[in-house]
């Protein structure tokens, strides 16, 4: 608790729990990822793409969590380097639906398993029924954060 007996006691919030261990995601896949030229967003774009062939921009941009504008950008570099695909005109309104390429399937499989790793290091030392209650505490957050909304 704060010194007035007003606020939130950070050994206890799940809130900053929450923050804390996405702060130091980040910073670990940052680490493997740097190597191999990539960033978090990159990587995302890229695993998005390869579960979901065809994403918008828009899409894209709320799946990898930054705006628009940035995915148009990151984009644009991802085509000029070869690694995803776009028509110069929209097939139907205005998305542009985009491809990886093989190339760009091949950056993603090494970026793949180095966040893997992470990955494993992150939940080791968990047993099976402690990983799938983290998975399962972590849904009932985010529906309830995305239900708190809606009304």
């Amino acid at each position: 608790m704060s010194q007035d007996g007003e606020g939130i006691d950070l050994r206890t919030s799940v809130g900053y729990l929450l923050k804390e261990a996405a702060s130091a995601l980040r910073a670990a896949m940052d680490d493997v990822l740097g190597p191999l030229g990539m960033t978090v967003t990159r990587y995302s774009c890229l695993e998005l793409l390869a579960q979901r062939p065809g994403l918008s921009n828009s899409e894209l941009a709320r799946g990898a969590f930054v705006t628009r504008q940035s995915m148009n950008v990151l984009l644009q570099t991802l085509e000029r380097e070869g690694l995803v695909t776009r028509p110069s005109e929209a097939p139907a309104g205005r998305a542009l639906p985009t491809r990886l390429t093989a190339r760009g399937r091949r950056r993603l499989e090494e970026a793949s398993a180095a966040v893997r790793s992470v990955e494993v290091d992150m939940l080791s030392g968990m047993t099976d029924a402690e990983r799938q209650g983290v998975l399962d505490g972590l849904r009932h957050i985010v529906h309830g954060l995305h239900d708190r909304g809606a009304t």
